[in-house]
Order: structure tokens, then sequence, then C-alpha cells
């Protein structure tokens, strides 16, 4: 598969009537009306197609396999070097209410669960008809991509929703990840795949909700044994002679298999550098290829999944709560919200600005590590600089974020400090470091992790008072031993404890800390991407700011903000609503919806 190259029934090759006519055009476009500027010497065109996709992440490459499906002409273009975005990179979590993959498995979800757990999740903030096209579509959409595609999905049974109190929210979970990929499907184009954010141990097959499990293999049988299956499933695989793919490389690279079987072309290295609009209706894509400008033309309009503005510092100085940094996420470095301003340009509006998926983050040397299991094991808590508890340390991530910002200006929480102790790391996996093994020596020299032997002298080391630090850690063992956290509910919500230790009793998300060396690490607001974008309907389509569509212009994925509003409902609440929107938009686009 060559994602350079496009078949005749494709392109329109232009002639050079074709290629003046298409420059006169471009010429004619009024800056005021949210085209292209006028210029005498305006890009030739590259080829007419009935849907033009700019990103081929989860979002991207869901809209084109539907709109090729659909009969339509694409072609997605992709300003990085890879496919998969910042999807390739994750643990491919989706959340999908109603899907057949959790239904088939017994999960009791129900259309009206669904509903009333989302609208109480997003509140009214994001319009009814927005939240029920994701409900109504995204089924389907799952649905279509197995019937397309390589793709299979399992259960992350037990992996509750981030609210399973609410009304309709499910303790044991809805959400899924894809099944194992051979990535041999893939042929040369597995070279192009985005690497993970965190690779698989080698000789491993790792799914996303082994992970919990892997964390806990030096003192749970299940552990262990778990542990022992990701390396049978490794072996298995390596016998049969596959190249095994799970998570986000098995998600990006699935969807890649089907846009090749369908004959769509995916163009790398190929940036947006704006919208094309003729008398307020957006008719293709200026796009950068091979050091080039070049026009698009889209008879059926443009889909744009490129991403958020992660990597885009004065967007995020312009609309984001200080301190914030590009060196705390993890989302796709090409994301720097070029799609968004190019919306904008074409007259969209935007919303949720301020707002990513927020998560704590370890600020590494290398790049920033973002905490799940690390924050929630028995054994730790999160401190500010005053030495404080100010947070249920396993609450759902971005809540966590969110409290850091709202109490930051008067009781400094950014950055905050998870504190440890011996008998923490002695149990524990820490990122990729195995219990009882040392930490790496840059994570100290960079001043990400501090040890001490006593609270002390740790106080000391991170700049907290000594005194409030110890008062801190015998309250939290005080509570810890009681098994009940009545200072911040730690423990009381069935998410609470998925990424915990079961045999530790009263409550698995609690333990005292009381064997030194004791650890602090610097937790910063990290982020899986930004959450804001273009303003988009229950079609998918790009709003003005009066309310009304823009013609031709559809947005999918972090480019848009987002379904969930500024909460979470559960794993995989980007990526599903992102392949949902990219399905609902192509189908727009068909005019079958």
């Amino acid at each position: 598969m060559n994602p350079e190259s496009d078949s005749a029934r494709h392109t329109q090759l232009p002639s050079r009537r074709g290629v003046l006519a298409g420059a006169a055009a471009v010429a004619g476009v009024a800056v005021g009306a949210g085209g292209t500027a006028a210029h005498a010497d305006a890009p030739p065109l590259l080829g007419t197609y009935d849907v033009v996709v700019i990103g081929a992440g989860a979002a991207g490459m869901t809209a084109a396999l539907t709109a090729a499906k659909q009969g339509l002409t694409c072609v997605v273009v992709e300003k990085a070097p890879t496919f998969g975005g910042s999807a390739a990179r994750s643990g491919a979590g989706i959340w999908i209410p109603n899907n057949s993959v959790i239904l088939a498995a017994g999960v009791p979800d129900t259309p009206a669960k669904a509903a009333a757990y989302l609208a109480a999740v997003v509140g009214p903030e994001i319009p009814a008809a927005r939240q029920q096209a994701f409900l109504a579509h995204g089924p389907a959409m799952l649905s279509f991509v197995m019937a397309n595609s390589p793709l299979r999905f399992r259960w992350m049974e037990g992996y509750s929703d981030y609210y399973p109190e609410l009304p309709g929210g499910l303790p044991n979970g809805r959400s899924i990840e894809p099944d194992q990929l051979d990535g041999n499907v893939l042929g040369a184009e597995l070279a192009r795949l985005n690497p993970p954010y965190l690779a698989v141990p080698s000789g491993m097959v790792v799914f996303s909700a082994d992970y919990k499990w892997l964390a806990l293999s030096a003192v749970s049988a299940k552990g262990a044994a778990v542990a022992v299956e990701c390396l049978a499933r490794g072996t298995r695989a390596a016998l049969l002679g596959q190249i095994p793919l799970t998570m986000g490389q098995a998600l990006a690279g699935g969807l890649r298999a089907g846009l090749a079987s369908a004959g769509v072309p995916v163009w790398l290295n190929t940036p947006l550098t704006d919208l094309y609009s003729e008398a307020g209706t957006v008719t293709g894509a200026v796009v950068t290829r091979n050091g080039t400008p070049g026009l698009l033309r889209a008879r059926r309009g443009v889909i744009v999944g490129s991403g958020g503005f992660e990597h885009n510092a004065a967007m995020r100085d312009q609309y984001q709560q200080q301190p914030i940094g590009t060196e705390w996420t993890v989302g796709a470095k090409e994301n720097t919200g070029d799609g968004i301003r190019a919306g904008e340009r074409a007259g969209g509006s935007l919303a949720l600005m301020d707002d990513a998926w927020w998560g704590p983050a370890i600020p590494l040397p290398d790049e920033p590590y973002f905490c799940l299991a690390e924050r929630t094991l028995p054994g730790g808590l999160l401190v500010n600089a005053a030495g404080s508890r100010f947070v249920n340390e396993a609450g759902p991530y971005s809540d966590v974020v969110h409290t850091m910002y709202e109490r930051n200006a008067t009781d400094p929480d950014i950055p905050a400090w998870l504190i440890v102790d011996q008998n923490y790391r002695n149990r524990y996996l820490f990122k990729d470091v195995a219990p009882t093994f040392v930490l790496p020596a840059d994570w100290y020299n960079s001043g990400a992790a501090y040890k001490a032997w006593t609270l002390d002298a740790l106080a000391a080391a991170i700049g907290v008072p000594p005194a409030a630090l110890r008062t801190t850690v015998s309250r939290f063992n005080s509570l810890a031993l009681n098994g009940d956290d009545t200072d911040f509910g730690r423990g009381d919500s069935a998410y609470d404890h998925y990424y915990t230790d079961p045999a530790i009793l009263p409550n698995s998300c609690l333990a005292p800390l009381w064997l030194p060396p004791y650890y602090a690490f610097r937790i910063v607001p990290g982020d899986l991407g930004t959450k804001g974008g273009l303003r988009t309907d229950a079609r998918a389509r790009v709003l003005r700011a009066d309310g009304t569509p823009i013609p031709g212009l559809y947005a999918a994925g972090n480019v848009s903000a987002a379904v969930m509003g500024h909460s979470y409902a559960g794993a995989g609440s980007t990526i599903g609503p992102a392949m949902t929107f990219g399905y609902v938009a192509a189908l727009a686009a068909a005019g079958v919806l």
C-alpha cells in the first residue's frame, strides 16, 4: 500500500485549462467571505474528490472509510510523516454506550440509561441533540468499522464509568478496546504507523485492561497470571509469524488497513494551509504537497479531523490558564491547531478552548508521564505547596487537574507532589520501573523525583513545610488504617478502585506510609490533548457564531469542541466521539443524514 499514490478513479488530473480555471477561482475568493486570500499566484489544482479529509487520526480515518463505503471518492491528507495521530499513541479505550460488543458480553446497558448518564455528566452546556446524535450513531459506527476493516474489539470489564453513581452509570463499565491485530495486514505501511506513547515490553502482547494487573504482578496471583498470559500471547504471535498490535497501534493500523482495502489514498507530509471557500461554501482545501501549495477540491465537503492545539504555545497562552505548557502533553506533536484556525478563518465559532483532556503528569526528562495507576494505588497521596492534601487522588484524572487549576491562585497546587514510601515501591510497578528497582538517575537529576530517608528531609527537598507534611501523612495514615477517607472520599466511588490493590483491606485505595526512604514525584497538569475547537451540530457541521452551519465544512475529534463538555464520561470519551462524529460527518456529506 502506497499512500503517496492515487488511482485514476480518485483523482481528476487537471488539464492546463483546469489549472488556470482553478487558479482564477482561488484568486477570486474574497477574504471577507471566509476563503483564501485573493492573489494572482493561486496554487494549482491537485485533484477533485467528493470528500477531502484533513487528518489521519481516528476521526479522519473513520470519516474517510465511511465516505468511501457510501460510494464517494475521498482523499486523506496528513501533516505528519506517520498516520494514526494521538489515537495511535493511546491506550485506545473507546466509550460508546449500547454497542454490540458490550451487549454481547452481557453489559446491562440501555439507551435510556446511556442518555440519563451522559446528560448527568455533561450537563446542559452541550445541546441535547448533539448528545443524542453521539448515542444514536455510536453503535452503528462501531458495527460499520468492524464490517469494513480487520478491527475487532474487547470489553474492558470492570473499568467503571467515571461517575458510576450518577443516574445510568455502570460500575462495571462500558469501555472497549481493540483486539489484537496482525501488523502484517499493513504491509509496507506499518513503517508509517505513529509509534505508541509507551512501548509494550518486548515479547509480550498487552491490552489496556492488562495494565492494572501488571502493576500488581509482584504482589497479586492474578497480576502474575496476567503477566504470564501477556507473554504467552507474544510467544503465540511469534510462532505464527505475526506482528501483534494492540491498543492505539491496533486501532490506527486497522483503520488504515480498511482505507487501503477501500482504495482511499492517504497523503502523508501534507499539511493543511487553509480552507477554500466559494460564495460562503467550503469547496476545498489548500495543502502543501511536496513543498508546494496546491488545491484539493471537494464536491461534497471537507471533513477536518486534524486534532487539537496542545503543541501550540501561543494558542495555549491565549485560551488556557497558567501555568500551561506544550511540554506537559502526550498528544501527537503535530497537533498545533491548524484545522481550528483554518475553520475559524472560514467563519467557524469556537468553544471549550480553555479545557483539555487533563490528567496528572510527571514531567520526566524525555517526555511527560501521564499518571493513571500510580496516583491511585494504596500508599500514596498528593500534596500541594503547603504540604496538604487537596483532592481525592483516585478520582477521575480530569477532575484532579481541574481542582489543581481551580485552587492554584489561592492555595498553590501546581506543581503538586505524589508522596510514596518504600513499601509502595516494593509492591508496585511505577511507569515501566519494576518493584524494588532503582528509579532512573535522570528522574532525580531533572527534578521530577526526589528521595529522602525522612519526611522532613523530603519536605525540605521539594520546598514544602516539613511540619505540615508530617501532619498530613500522619492524618492520611490514620484514615488509611480505618479504611475511610472522610477528608476527600477516596474509595467512595467504584471508579476509585479500578487501579488499586484488592489485597489491601478494608479499602483497596488506602494504605499508610511507614517504610523509609520516602519519594516525591512532581505532578503537573498533563493532558491527552486539548478538547476545545470548532463548534459543531448534531450532523458534525461547523457552526458560525449565529448558530448557522457553514456549508461544506465538517469537523470531528479534538479539532472540534468535545461532546463531553467540561467532563469525561468514561475511558475512551475522546476516541469514541471522535470516531462517531467522523462517521456522522461522512454520512452528512453523502446526503444520507
